[in-house]
């Protein structure tokens, strides 16, 4: 992993050229394993964000002028060095961000798979021609590139939260000025590294890093730009509603994926061992970070006692470690204040009467590893009910009747993703059909695959992201009027 952090070590990617801060001012990436600094990157801010805005205007004519044939070989080539690279990457990730290797890496070959499934949506970008029967005309419907593209990531999926957008974004001819999240900076700038081995021109990807501090200045000076014609960002819904108001002034399109409450709903008829794998699926990897992680389980009263018994015997036997050691199947949270917040939630859980079956405190003292926790009794007077956790807690909520827990799953500002466990399909697919959010997982809790759209309703965001309507958040419908000859002539 060494290879991609020692070029990165103090530069980040502009204008196809490794460049250090203009002040040399440099923050560090630390692994959350053990507190220890990978490297040292750039603390950019307005006037190395002017500098990326203005490479990927320059670099846009000829990049949207470039054949879809030609835009899709690179990204070919460059999925192809990530999964050349998987391994190196992996740990490279593990580092920074916590993740178990295994997970890492397959995030790596996922991460490859959004750029070759962009690839191949590239060539198959369709126009339309249709009559205009008032004006004896015919009209050409053509889709083009929207113009320079703005991407903001998240830490808790570093590589294919960056893949997932920048990826549709060159296939539609696009360039990208990407700010990664300041905790995870370094996977960014190695996809960068392998993105010009593959071809890529330079200008068409360009990344700028900054500190927390820095992090509002370099978006301020995004979304003032007029040369940036679209955002996208994945984030708290609090920093996206302030993305929403900075936009105005420059009507900027935009494709938010935001805030998560999801409700896993348990119905009485379910396979219990079925739905306690998925809960341990959807609610313990990547230590509980994830924005589809079920975030309130409602379990009917006739088989709540057995769920509870069996997920807390399964999640007792999660290993919690360093993400490099083998045996690990989960990592540490991503810092102090993620662990400060789900302590806070199952604090205030017990306090207001939830029974801890496991769990419940960090692992270790001092560290960032969080036992995985499984909470009886939830109630909606408690914060988890209200709040995202972002952590490795279940809070178990139990229900009797059918219509008061669809009324609670939507009691919400949220509807990103919900879950739905029942033998009878067809019964559950009609409770899925009253749930407020953008994807629904009936017996299942992988919901997150390149040909399915991703994103929700409600205050979890606007637009989608993969399938076809990811490559479509990138483009302008143009219509072409043509004036028909007259017969007579």
């Amino acid at each position: 992993m060494w290879k991609f952090a020692t070029e990165a070590n103090g530069k980040a990617f502009i204008a196809g050229q490794w460049q250090a801060a203009a002040s040399a001012a440099t923050f560090p990436v630390t692994n959350p394993a053990d507190g220890s600094v990978i490297a040292n990157v750039p603390n950019m801010g307005a006037k190395e964000t002017q500098d990326a805005i203005a490479a990927a205007h320059d670099a846009f004519p000829s990049w949207a002028a470039t054949s879809s044939k030609d835009r899709a070989a690179i990204l070919e080539t460059w999925a192809q060095l990530l999964r050349d690279n998987a391994e190196d990457l992996g740990e490279l990730m593990t580092a920074e961000q916590g993740k178990p290797l295994l997970e890492a890496i397959g995030e790596i070959m996922t991460s490859a798979d959004y750029i070759d499934w962009f690839a191949e949506e590239a060539k198959h970008v369709h126009g339309e021609t249709a009559d205009a029967p008032s004006q004896n005309a015919t009209v050409q419907i053509s889709r083009e590139p929207i113009g320079v593209v703005a991407a903001i990531t998240p830490w808790n999926f570093p590589a294919a939260m960056v893949t997932r957008k920048v990826a549709p974004a060159l296939a539609a001819g696009c360039p990208v000025i990407l700010k990664p999240a300041e905790d995870t900076p370094l996977i960014a700038l190695a996809l960068a590294e392998l993105a010009e081995r593959a071809g890529l021109p330079a200008g068409v990807l360009n990344i700028v890093i900054g500190d927390r501090a820095q992090a509002a200045v370099i978006s301020k000076t995004l979304m003032d730009s007029t040369d940036v014609e679209k955002l996208s960002f994945t984030g708290s819904t609090d920093v996206g509603k302030l993305l929403i108001g900075q936009s105005a002034k420059t009507v900027k399109k935009l494709a938010l994926e935001l805030g998560g409450n999801a409700p896993l709903i348990v119905l009485e008829d379910a396979d219990v061992d079925v739905a306690v794998k998925g809960v341990l699926s959807a609610k313990f990897m990547n230590a509980g970070q994830m924005c589809v992680a079920p975030n309130r389980i409602y379990v009917h009263e006739k088989v709540y006692d057995e769920f509870a018994q069996k997920l807390t015997e399964a999640v007792k036997d999660i290993k919690v470690g360093d993400g490099l050691d083998p045996n690990t199947q989960m990592g540490p949270l991503i810092n102090q204040k993620a662990v400060d917040k789900v302590q806070h939630q199952v604090d205030d859980a017990v306090a207001k009467g939830a029974e801890i079956l496991c769990g419940g405190h960090v692992s270790q003292p001092g560290t960032l590893f969080f036992e995985p926790t499984v909470l009886k009794n939830a109630t909606p007077e408690m914060e988890i009910k209200s709040q995202e956790t972002f952590g490795p807690v279940a809070a178990l909520f139990k229900f009797r009747e059918e219509a008061e827990v669809i009324t609670q799953a939507n009691d919400t500002r949220y509807g990103l993703a919900a879950y739905v466990f029942g033998r009878d399909e067809a019964h559950a697919a009609e409770v899925a059909k009253q749930l407020q959010a953008g994807m629904v997982g009936i017996n299942e809790s992988m919901l997150i695959d390149e040909a399915i759209p991703f994103g929700g309703v409600k205050e979890s965001g606007i637009g989608r992201e993969n399938s076809h309507f990811g490559i479509e958040e990138y483009q302008e419908i143009k219509s072409t009027i043509i004036k028909k000859k007259s017969p007579h002539i």
